[in-house]
């Protein structure tokens, strides 16, 4: 995100996502992951301005490069019911029993699930509006799983096949569970049920926001 199209004399913000790779030095960090595919080479940036990361494997990433990175952890995901109107205060009735929400890259693998199955790749605001409507979250998208548990919706990480562990692991490290568990598959899902809720301060995320260079 940039509020001006010159470069040279922008701001520019990189946000929610394992989008670490993408940033140019003197970006601003507000919540932004490192991906585990992504090899340490192609971050080529040498000064950075951070005012929070996803978590703690992040920012140990980034002060192994030397750059400073305020121990301020979380996803911005999860502030979406504060922040957006659609959500905010909003009491939604628990319409579906299960929600199923996979990687995209993972998605032929739970096509047998169809009645349950949500395509993460859908309109987004009816992907969050079913989510906020469900009574149990599973699925390897980490953003479902975020998203769940900003609505205080259990939620069970399934493990996938197509992404590193880096981002979840560092999204539990993040907000306070160095013992989550991803269950194997959805029926080991829905008999283990929701981790344990996330220790997360919304305050001071909010408060790290870069509002300043606008």
């Amino acid at each position: 995100m940039t509020n001006t199209g010159n470069y040279l004399f922008s701001k520019r913000l990189l946000t929610v996502g394992s989008i670490l790779h993408f940033a140019k030095d003197r970006d601003t960090i507000w919540g932004t992951g490192k991906n585990g595919k992504i090899a340490e080479r192609l971050h080529r940036f040498k000064n950075l301005d951070v005012r929070a990361v996803r978590g703690p494997l992040t920012r140990e990433f980034l002060i192994k490069k030397g750059i400073e990175c305020p121990e301020i952890y979380g996803d911005p995901a999860l502030l979406l019911p504060q922040l957006l109107d659609e959500f905010r205060h909003k009491p939604y009735s628990k319409k579906y029993d299960l929600t199923i929400i996979p990687n995209l890259n993972d998605l032929s693998l739970f096509e047998k699930y169809s009645d349950n199955l949500v395509d993460p790749c859908g309109e987004f605001f009816s992907i969050i509006a079913r989510i906020a409507q469900s009574k149990f979250v599973v699925g390897s998208s980490l953003h479902a799983i975020v998203v769940a548990e900003s609505f205080g919706i259990p939620a069970r990480l399934i493990q996938g096949f197509s992404e590193s562990p880096f981002k979840y692991e560092d999204y539990y490290l993040g907000t306070g569970r160095s013992s989550y568990k991803p269950a194997k598959n959805l029926m080991s899902a829905i008999e283990m049920g929701g981790e344990s809720k996330a220790i997360f301060d919304s305050k001071v995320l909010l408060k790290s926001f870069p509002i300043d260079i606008y």
